[in-house]
């Protein structure tokens, strides 16, 4: 597959982005090749920090030479560059240590560079990144600019998930088959990371992989944080977000104490840079620990979150409790 094929491959492969939003893979190739500029960067980004998502160090463990082979692709479709074009591998802190030394050998000869993330969840965020590579504190931009147009040291830059390149790889190969890679966890027999279709509904994940429960049971679709509450009746839609299911026993989980880890996990990822989401996660908080919802604040507190907010942290707060709070409220002792 030569190199200046490759965007109009990703264009009728249908690829979108592997890290939650689903952006046309293609467009965000094409906007970066098009750009005029000196220097150019790509990140690919395997940052993965919340809980519940675990598909990219599957990949690194499994697959590494197809990620260093998406990278070196982007390499070369994007370059229009009158200097040069370098990447970066963006690894969380332990997947850093654990998958180092065989990433340094397949890229020895290639102008991409290891980075070890600091900072926690919101440092794998695609300006955010661009901030602690730059050797500042994890912090979003304000968008626009976008990382193509400016992006990494000013410079046009590609940020694409880790999942996103193996794909890509594939698709040079002619073996790609429209699947994703599913995170799956919780009260289940057989947790794993299992590759399906991208259509694939939550059912039939859970079916596919032995795992679909016996008891009384809800899940949360997307992530192990951010992800989306949904009951046994809710699961023929596909799978959203960062493609993880995470199972609970309904009858056995303390709902208080899963928002609890929810909101902790939320305080802790927080920059604090805006005061809708640290003071909007601090008041959740306040209310989860009293054990105690006042309906109408809550709703308040998440229209706030959802509508303010600098950055989609902030609106990734509102999905897993509303949901939640929606769908279970006879364990939370609220009342229509």
């Amino acid at each position: 597959m030569l190199v200046d094929g490759i965007i109009v491959k990703l264009e009728e492969s249908g690829l979108t982005g592997r890290g939650g939003a689903r952006f046309p893979t293609h467009l965000k190739w094409k906007m970066v090749k098009e750009a005029k500029a000196e220097k150019k960067y790509i990140i690919c980004n395997a940052a993965e920090g919340e809980p519940g998502v675990f598909k990219d160090g599957y990949i690194l463990k499994n697959y590494p030479q197809e990620v260093v082979q998406g990278i070196k692709l982007a390499l070369g479709a994007i370059d229009n560059s009158t200097v040069a074009v370098s990447a970066y591998i963006y690894l969380r802190k332990d997947y850093y240590q654990r998958f180092k030394e065989e990433l340094e050998k397949l890229t020895k000869s290639l102008p991409i560079t290891l980075f070890k993330k600091t900072g926690g969840y919101l440092a794998g965020e695609e300006t955010s990144l661009l901030e602690v590579i730059e050797g500042r504190r994890p912090a979003p931009r304000i968008k626009p600019p976008y990382p193509p147009q400016i992006g990494l040291f000013g410079y046009p830059t590609l940020v694409n998930n880790l999942e996103t390149f193996y794909h890509v790889a594939q698709i040079a190969e002619g073996k790609y088959k429209k699947t994703r890679f599913y995170s799956i966890s919780g009260e289940v027999a057989n947790e794993g990371v299992y590759e399906f279709p991208e259509d694939y509904t939550v059912s039939q994940v859970l079916k596919e992989t032995q795992n679909w429960p016996d008891f009384r049971f809800f899940i949360q679709s997307g992530g192990g944080a951010s992800g989306e509450v949904l009951l046994p009746d809710e699961l023929e839609q596909t799978v959203r977000g960062q493609g993880a299911i995470v199972v609970y026993n309904r009858q056995e989980t303390d709902l208080f104490a899963l928002m609890e880890k929810w909101v902790n996990f939320f305080l802790k990822s927080n920059c604090d840079k805006c005061v809708p989401c640290r003071e909007g996660v601090y008041r959740l908080a306040e209310m989860i620990e009293k054990r105690k919802l006042d309906k109408e604040i809550l709703d308040d507190i998440l229209f706030v979150l959802e509508e303010t907010s600098f950055c989609a942290l902030g609106e990734g707060v509102v999905t897993p409790f509303r949901s939640l709070i929606s769908k279970l409220r006879d364990g939370l002792g609220l009342k229509d």
